[in-house]
């Protein structure tokens, strides 16, 4: 019987059928292929303070192994997707992913969900020889290249110029604090926007941490409150933004809220209520739809993926959901032509090429690991509960 290990439980979702699905998925009951399982091992975070991100992505790879194995699985082949939680803790991710590649012989990795785990596993892959495709967007991650590791979402640098962009052109603000959280993917966007900022003639004017576990910032946002900042960026992944947002409304605080791409979820407006209207932040254009060349491949992808997943958990797809498909449906094309020599698979995921994915088209090359470019972003707005492509 094939399991899904390292899980404490299966995400809870609403239908008793589709949960049904799901189980009968990871007891092997919709395989259709019968040769030996071509392995892919995912660390991510299904639980923890990176949760809102790690569900998404586990329930989109288990969608995607359906889909596989339901047509036929890869060359003849099942696909075996087996997943780790680690809990949003480097330490665990490092072990989950040893786990995977020493007992569970798997050909390539996916994972982690934050910057912190996936920098963790990074010596794992590199000592086994083994691809990784990473699902968090710290611009380390892949700055230097790594031949072994790759990622899916767009980068925190590419994130970054779109804010700072849209800082200078749009809102046409000098002056900005940063609020970040204090672990990896926090720190390394504060850094990044403290260097960058100058460069489009904006000076930071604060800079605040917050733990990745706090529930009141208020004493950071009053110190802010303190300053001639114009706006406040804010970096980290839910809940500390979400609590950010509300403590900004308990304060009275009208400047500007810019977030990072950590917040590209529903789970940010749950949280927040009412205080996440106004918010804007990047994110990729799968989630305003029209704003991707309509006709296209990519627009085919968003839209086939979407129905998809709105039929197997009755819920919208968001960015991370997107990380997931991508980084799973990459390596199973690569499987496709190089078969499960970890070797000849990674040669052939860096030669990905024009592929149509959720989050946008990827094309990688001995020089470039991140897939994407700044084109595949936009800037979002939450109005009433909503996204809407924020004017720029």
């Amino acid at each position: 019987m094939k399991k899904k290990t390292g899980l404490k439980a299966l995400i809870v979702i609403s239908s008793v059928a589709v949960f049904v699905a799901v189980f009968a998925l990871g007891c092997g009951g919709t395989s259709n292929p019968t040769g030996s399982a071509y392995k892919v091992g995912v660390v991510l975070s299904a639980s923890g303070p990176n949760a809102p991100l790690g569900q998404s992505e586990q329930q989109s790879l288990l969608l995607l192994e359906k889909q596989v194995n339901a047509n036929g699985g890869i060359n003849g082949h099942p696909l075996d997707i087996i997943i780790e939680d680690d809990a949003s803790d480097p330490a665990k991710a490092a072990t989950a992913a040893a786990k995977l590649i020493n007992q569970d012989q798997v050909s390539a990795l996916i994972g982690s969900s934050g910057t912190g785990p996936t920098l963790a596993i990074v010596p794992v892959v590199d000592k086994a020889k083994v691809p990784l495709i990473s699902m968090a967007a710290g611009t380390k991650i892949t700055s230097p290249v790594d031949p072994l590791v790759f990622r899916t979402p767009p980068s925190d640098s590419m994130a970054i110029t779109r804010v700072l962009t849209y800082l200078k052109n749009t809102l046409k603000v000098k002056k900005i604090a940063i609020l970040h959280d204090s672990n990896a993917f926090g720190t390394g966007g504060a850094d990044e926007l403290s260097a960058k900022a100058p460069k489009y003639g904006i000076t930071v004017v604060a800079r605040e941490s917050y733990g990745s576990a706090d529930t009141d910032m208020t004493a950071q946002l009053t110190k802010i409150q303190g300053t001639p900042a114009q706006a406040i960026v804010v970096w980290g992944t839910n809940p500390g933004p979400a609590s950010i947002a509300k403590n900004m409304q308990q304060l009275g605080m009208t400047i500007p809220y810019i977030g990072s791409h950590g917040i590209a979820n529903k789970k940010f407006i749950e949280l927040a209520g009412t205080a996440a209207n106004g918010v804007v932040f990047p994110a990729g254009k799968l989630l305003v739809p029209a704003s991707i060349p309509a006709g296209s491949d990519w627009s085919k992808a968003v839209n086939d993926f979407s129905a998809a997943y709105k039929k197997e958990y009755q819920m919208d797809i968001d960015t991370f959901a997107a990380h997931g498909y991508d980084a799973g449906s990459i390596i199973v094309e690569a499987m496709k032509k190089a078969g499960t020599d970890s070797t000849k698979l990674r040669d052939q995921i860096e030669q990905t090429a024009g592929l149509a994915g959720v989050d946008g088209v990827y094309t990688y090359s001995p020089t470039n690991h991140d897939g994407l470019s700044v084109a595949d972003l936009t800037m979002i707005k939450i109005n009433n509960g909503a996204w809407v492509e924020a004017k720029q």
